[in-house]
């Protein structure tokens, strides 16, 4: 059965004015570091989730932006009800599209950062001060976590090798260091999720991963934890089928990405400004405010001289200190 196509830009402008309308001065001056989940039919876990999130990290406030994405429980009500901003989408399109809605509206809130963790508790929200850390510091423009250089709690052999295969397929295409591909605690600057293309519905991590390598942005992987599902049912599928998919869009990616480097091979248009068609983003605000990204030429209008590649995706375990993060590994060449 085909799935009916859907005007994703129509349902993305809705929802924010809708969020905004709703949330008014909240949702339109958020605080320095808004963290990002995406959830669906979550109702018996998100509220867990929300009330054990940090009110800073890194010594910044934060706001909590719960994207449901077409639940058809409470989902939203009760993330809600827990203080987050919810932004209830009536059409369930995939994390992805969630995700991609949560990191528009964290801009046009004014977040000078962005921080993921997903609506099922399976991430340790203590964590999140060390994904943030090398950002706000200034050593990376993007930061997640590795359960390769940290721990985690699955006894699924075949998940534990298709993390590894996909590490070393990413790090192969990109040839740049990966050791996790798939992990859904990340830090970044706000403007880094404006300035690449997000188009996957599902399977969203790799193909951000794989987009800020692309763009030579620096990127840094801290050890983390992934703990099992307390609650319900994974909404992944089938390894097999996971598999399959998540195959598809890591090759689709490196592809896509390596055509918009090749001199004369097209992309989507971008303002100067790294802003994707439709984003009504703010300036990012004084207070915690990073330093203004580089735009990406090629990004802008997919023509010129190929860019200078970004450096491997540094990890604290590659430095002589394992929880300190040396800048230098983190610059581009």
């Amino acid at each position: 059965m085909t799935r009916p196509r859907v005007d994703n830009t129509a349902i993305d402008n809705a929802a924010t004015d809708a969020f905004f309308a709703e949330f008014g001065d909240a949702a339109r001056a958020l605080p320095p570091v808004a963290i990002v989940i995406a959830a669906f039919n979550e109702a018996d876990v998100i509220g867990m989730v929300v009330e054990a999130l940090p009110p800073t990290i890194c010594g910044l406030k934060t706001a909590v932006v719960v994207v449901s994405d077409g639940s058809k429980d409470k989902t939203a009500a009760v993330a809600k009800a827990h203080g987050a901003l919810v932004c209830d989408v009536p059409v369930n399109r995939g994390q992805g599209a969630a995700l991609r809605l949560g990191y528009r509206l964290a801009r046009e809130g004014g977040a000078g950062y962005i921080v993921t963790t997903d609506a099922d508790g399976q991430y340790n929200p203590a964590e999140m001060e060390r994904v943030l850390a090398p950002v706000v510091a200034g050593e990376a423009d993007f930061v997640t976590g590795s359960r390769k250089l940290g721990s985690q709690e699955t006894n699924d052999p075949v998940r534990r090798l298709g993390t590894w295969v996909f590490a070393v397929t990413i790090s192969v295409l990109t040839r740049q260091r990966v050791t996790d591909s798939s992990f859904g605690l990340r830090a970044m600057r706000a403007e880094v999720t404006g300035a690449v293309r997000l188009q996957q519905p599902q399977y969203q991590s790799s193909e951000l991963l794989i987009a800020v390598l692309a763009h030579g942005f620096r990127v840094v992987e801290v050890p983390a934890t992934i703990h099992k599902r307390k609650v319900g049912e994974s909404k992944k599928g089938h390894n097999a089928i996971y598999g399959l998919k998540f195959a598809r869009v890591v090759v689709g990616t490196w592809w896509r990405e390596r055509q918009r480097r090749v001199p004369g091979s097209g992309s989507a248009g971008r303002s100067a400004s790294g802003r994707q068609p439709g984003d009504r983003s703010a300036a990012v605000p004084a207070h915690g405010e990073p330093p203004a990204l580089a735009p990406d030429p090629l990004a802008a209008n997919g023509s010129g001289s190929p860019s200078s590649p970004g450096t491997p995706a540094a990890s604290a375990a590659d430095t002589t200190d394992s929880d300190s993060l040396d800048p230098r590994s983190a610059k581009r060449r």
